[in-house]
């Protein structure tokens, strides 16, 4: 996914995911995009400091589906 494709998914409620179910795209209060680990919180920022480069790869990013989401 591209970083555009990311948050425009994010913004449109779903949940979007980096390498594995336990990382989570999110969208913080202060419209900070981060990718968070579920089990303990802990979370980096979706891109460098200067939003043009993702903190991992294009294709590492994907949306649960449904039924993912679900169990």
């Amino acid at each position: 996914m591209t970083l555009a494709e990311i948050k425009t998914a994010v913004d449109a409620g779903n949940r979007v995911h980096w390498v594995n179910r336990g990382y989570v795209v999110t969208r913080d209060c202060l419209g900070q995009y981060l990718i968070t680990f579920a089990r303990n919180g802990s979370a980096i920022g979706l891109t460098n400091r200067d939003g043009t480069r993702l903190n991992g790869l294009p294709e590492e990013f994907f949306m649960a589906d449904c039924t993912e989401a679900s169990s």
